[in-house]
């Protein structure tokens, strides 16, 4: 196998999306898809996937699943816009999406949500490989960002959602529901820094500090020694404090109600209602 990752980087949400494919046999699958979501307008496009298609296209690639890293709280996901133009790609996520389904329910009371992850195609296992055509992808639990954060190990390549940033941003936050330091802290140090030092590791985002130029890729290796906020010497003690201290500081995502909602339900957007429009559900807090 030819193994090759192609990236794709949404400027407005910072998000990066993989094509991964083996150039041989033509096998491929997608790994966070972003749909365009614009708040002001709440209107939706569909640039990003388009991209992302007529990648697929391009490189006459046959397309199998669409893999979530966990359900982003920063973009809506793409996954299933790409499954209704290609009924047979298959939409897949950490079995532990339940727990976010059962938490953010009860956030945006949404009554009739089945929190049993049937939205999904695939509900991945550790302890089962995913095969696509000749591309095996191993699935690592990876909790703490959310409680079904995954990433995915394919040959020496490592795709870790929001687990992990790139050396100079640290680590996700985990201030989210059920999110935990210790867990975050426990995805990297026992499982991620445990993989040969030149495993490559391709991240969720670059926020591109100093403005800095894109980056998507880093290395063990290069993490374990240099990650701002979570190197190999670093205690437990001391990133539970610093993660605690600077997420009670962080806003929420610019894209947070509009996303999870719809992300919890593989991508689903809301039906129509009577009038032929759909809308979006928003809890609204009344300060003092």
């Amino acid at each position: 196998m030819s193994l090759a990752v192609n990236s794709f980087f949404d400027e407005s949400t910072y998000t990066l999306s993989y094509v991964v494919f083996d150039e041989n046999s033509k096998d491929a699958i997608i790994i966070d898809p972003v749909l365009d979501y614009d708040p002001a307008s709440s209107e939706i496009s569909t640039y990003s996937i388009e991209r992302l298609l007529e990648f697929i296209k391009l490189k006459e690639l046959k397309l199998h699943y669409v893999l979530e890293t966990h359900a982003h709280a920063d973009h809506i996901t793409g996954a299933s816009e790409i499954k209704k133009r290609m009924p047979e790609v298959k939409i897949g996520i950490n079995k532990n999406i339940t727990k976010v389904q059962k938490a953010f329910s009860r956030v945006f009371n949404l009554k009739d949500l089945e929190s049993n992850g049937k939205q999904f195609d695939i509900l991945l296992d550790e302890d089962n490989l995913l095969v696509a055509g000749t591309i095996e992808v191993k699935t690592l639990f990876t909790p703490g960002h959310t409680p079904a954060c995954s990433s995915f190990l394919i040959q020496d390549r490592l795709f870790v959602g929001d687990v992990l940033f790139l050396p100079d941003s640290g680590t996700g936050r985990c201030d989210f529901p059920d999110g935990s330091p210790e867990d975050l802290y426990l995805s990297v140090t026992q499982k991620i820094y445990k993989l040969p030092d030149e495993t490559k590791i391709y991240v969720g985002h670059d926020y591109q500090p100093d403005g800095r130029e894109l980056r998507f890729q880093t290395t063990v290796l290069e993490s374990k020694k240099t990650n701002k906020q979570l190197r190999e010497g670093t205690s437990i003690e001391e990133f539970i404090k610093f993660r605690s201290v600077r997420d009670s500081s962080l806003a929420p995502p610019r894209l947070l109600l509009p996303s999870i909602q719809v992300n919890i339900e593989a991508g689903k957007l809301p039906s129509p209602e009577d009038n032929g429009t759909s809308y979006l559900k928003m809890p609204l807090k009344v300060k003092g």
